[in-house]
């Protein structure tokens, strides 16, 4: 494979990913605002990060394996996208200034069901795209030469789509007049066009039909243990992002809920701070990104991680906007920088003839037991020291709170175990890193 990309994979990869990022801001981030706006009850985030999280992994895992089946990547991506956008413009119909949500208005608790429900109608069709094929064509389009370099890009288009959705977020639902329809439908809008476009712009799969073994069988197989024997490396940086999207998610779903509700940050305070930590942040992994390859994985990750646990100590203590600014650009350029660094380092570890096969194995690590297990643990530190008050329902809210920065950094900290057995491994094989 040459080293040089072109323009053709560049523009694509970079459309599908953008807007995909797009689209999984709104699901990430600003759906947890939605629900909250629609119930005033924070127990549904928690609830729709870990159900989101379980259709993610169960789709990629039955999705990859069927699209490695079939050697469709391209159709996957296309159609995927183009039903994907369908499913968030239909959340603008749960808008309560909709009539069609009438039968909910006095029912909080339906209305944080339905909401939960389509979150993961929508994460289907996205993880089908997305995280299934998506994910799969990077690796088959890519390899060592110009992966960490094509890595780093990606990593930086969810805060640059974070930073685009705040803004539009900003216009439209974070001021005294929500117009949440109007959101859902520009955003559902970019998605379905992007699916639209790809149909034509997507390069042609180059990935061989893998009908050798049963469809059942492909499904275990990154689960067999013969498999992790044959992929220590594969497993062991598996397992590093695991612990350290745990410690993400900790913090993560929260994070604009605090700055809002906890620190009563709003209005365009809200816009500068989040856009300003999310621009510089996304810089920094840019830069970092360009050197990546030559510099050498192995000597960016540490500081990287340093970064994002020193962030989450700072955000601990900062309460003014400046104090947050520079706490949240140091802590997200850690995050960034270091997903880029585990992300390359798991496709170099993947075996290039079963790539689809593993995207399922990868959401189990990375995204299911994080997302499972990180937003409960938030959940719980929440209640240390817990800032209460009763909302217009006449609910007993608690606040998110400073500590969920400080257990952020711990949990971070532990990459550091399976990181050193990893290193010993590459060593031991005398890989390039």
């Amino acid at each position: 494979m040459e080293n040089k990309l072109g323009w053709r994979k560049w523009v694509s990869f970079l459309l599908a990913g953008f807007v995909g990022q797009l689209a999984w801001a709104i699901e990430n981030n600003y759906l947890n605002l939605y629900v909250f706006f629609c119930t005033q009850e924070y127990s549904f985030i928690p609830m729709m990060t870990a159900l989101s999280a379980v259709t993610a992994t169960l789709t990629t895992l039955f999705m990859g394996a069927l699209a490695d089946r079939l050697g469709k990547r391209k159709l996957f991506i296309s159609l995927g996208y183009i039903i994907w956008g369908i499913s968030i413009i239909l959340f603008a119909f749960l808008d309560p200034k909709n009539n069609i949500t009438i039968i909910v208005n006095n029912n909080i608790f339906l209305s944080g069901v339905l909401i939960v429900l389509m979150d993961c109608v929508m994460t289907f069709f996205g993880s089908t795209a997305n995280d299934a094929a998506f994910n799969a064509s990077v690796t088959d389009n890519t390899n060592t030469s110009n992966r960490g370099k094509v890595e780093s890009v990606l990593s930086v288009l969810p805060l640059i789509a974070m930073i685009m959705v705040v803004l539009v977020g900003g216009i439209f639902v974070d001021g005294s007049e929500k117009r949440w329809d109007i959101f859902f439908y520009i955003f559902g809008g970019l998605t379905l066009l992007a699916g639209t476009i790809c149909l034509f712009l997507y390069p042609k799969d180059n990935v061989k039909p893998n009908k050798e073994e049963p469809y059942l069988h492909n499904l275990i197989y990154g689960f067999r243990p013969k498999s992790v024997k044959d992929n220590k490396k594969l497993y062991l940086s598996l397992l590093s992002f695991m612990t350290f999207n745990i410690g993400v998610q900790v913090y993560m779903p929260y994070f604009m809920v605090y700055f809002q509700e906890g620190l009563n940050i709003k209005g365009m305070d809200f816009t500068i701070s989040l856009g300003s930590i999310l621009l510089v942040a996304s810089l920094v992994a840019i830069i970092v990104g360009l050197f990546m390859d030559k510099i050498g994985k192995n000597k960016v990750i540490i500081p990287a991680l340093i970064f994002a646990i020193g962030g989450g100590v700072f955000m601990t203590f900062a309460r003014h906007m400046p104090a947050l600014i520079a706490g949240g650009i140091i802590l997200m350029s850690g995050y960034l920088v270091t997903t880029a660094v585990l992300g390359a380092k798991i496709r170099d570890y993947t075996p290039s003839n079963q790539t689809g096969l593993f995207q399922g194995v990868r959401m189990v690590f990375v995204v299911l037991i994080p997302m499972v297990t990180g937003p409960y643990i938030g959940q719980a530190v929440s209640l240390i020291n817990a800032q209460q008050y009763t909302n217009e329902y006449g609910q007993l809210v608690t606040r998110p709170n400073e500590f969920i920065f400080l257990f952020t950094a711990t949990i971070i900290a532990l990459v550091f175990i399976p990181l050193i057995f990893l290193f010993k491994q590459e060593k031991k094989d005398e890989l390039p890193n």
